[in-house]
């Protein structure tokens, strides 16, 4: 999942209450059918620290959901806290790729009165598709992930990682990776780049036209801990440093901050359900 979203609380919280009292009693409660019908599904949320918008030198709160599925069968598979939501529908040895859906940042006057002149972003949806490779099992994977703005048109995002983790006894994991993330025009003129006439109305920066290329380079590290069969409480922190045009815009270098810092905290749940 990327740290880039809306401020979406009270929809993750209704919906993942929803989702549980849909679904059988948790896996702890009954383990004997293993029938091909029978799945996993793992509900949860976040609350994590987040930059306003890209670029920005200031923080919020936020809730971000976690949703996953996979046969009773078909061991976990160990993820870091910043993928998309995905659905492997090609999964070949050790390779598996589908679609995935994110959420995309808002940003605007409300964010900070140092925007007041700028087109305004609305938050809204993402899709696109994953591609990733164990190049060990749940010990070192390698994925790409392409997304689209679905509902504010504000272009493509391109991100690749790599993450290592590693299994601490019976109940912790531990993951850490670094990131590329790549930016279309489309997406880096609307969030990094200012016309003549939103500078004129702001007042304060100056034009700027910011082209695609690489935007930011980073890394994540997380600890997820089992509290039971069913329960997993995750920690977990993101640093991305702003390049190229996504640095050197105003927005960033005159208003905002080049370090973009995110920390959570996240608890999970798994229950079974047949289909």
């Amino acid at each position: 999942m990327e740290r880039n979203a809306p401020r979406l609380a009270p929809f993750v919280l209704g919906f993942a209450l929803a989702s549980a009292a849909a679904v059988q009693p948790a896996l702890a409660e009954d383990t004997s059918d293993k029938s091909e019908k029978t799945h996993i599904l793992t509900l949860g949320t976040s609350i994590e620290l987040a930059p306003s918008y890209p670029g920005a030198s200031h923080r919020r709160f936020s809730a971000m959901p976690s949703i996953d599925i996979r046969r009773m069968d078909e061991p976990q598979e160990f993820s870091p806290p910043d993928d998309s939501i995905d659905y492997g529908l090609i999964d070949f040895g050790n390779f598996s790729a589908g679609p995935v859906i994110g959420l995309r940042d808002g940003r605007g006057p409300h964010d900070s009165s140092s925007l007041n002149g700028l087109y305004r972003i609305k938050g809204g949806f993402e899709v696109g598709a994953f591609a990733q490779y164990w190049i060990f099992p749940n010990q070192w994977r390698v994925r790409a992930e392409v997304r689209g703005a679905l509902t504010n048109r504000t272009g493509l995002v391109y991100d690749v990682g790599s993450d290592a983790f590693a299994q601490v006894g019976d109940d912790w994991v531990l993951s850490i990776g670094p990131r590329l993330s790549f930016g279309d025009k489309t997406y880096m003129e609307n969030y990094f780049g200012i016309s003549p006439d939103e500078s004129a109305l702001n007042g304060r920066l100056p034009a700027f036209k910011a082209g695609s290329g690489l935007k930011s380079i980073g890394l994540t590290a997380s600890a997820s801990y089992d509290l039971s069969e069913d329960w997993t409480f995750q920690v977990y922190g993101r640093y991305d440093r702003l390049v190229g045009d996504a640095r050197r815009s105003p927005i960033t270098a005159m208003i905002g901050d080049k370090n973009q810092w995110t920390v959570g905290i996240g608890l999970t749940k798994a229950f079974k359900i047949d289909f």
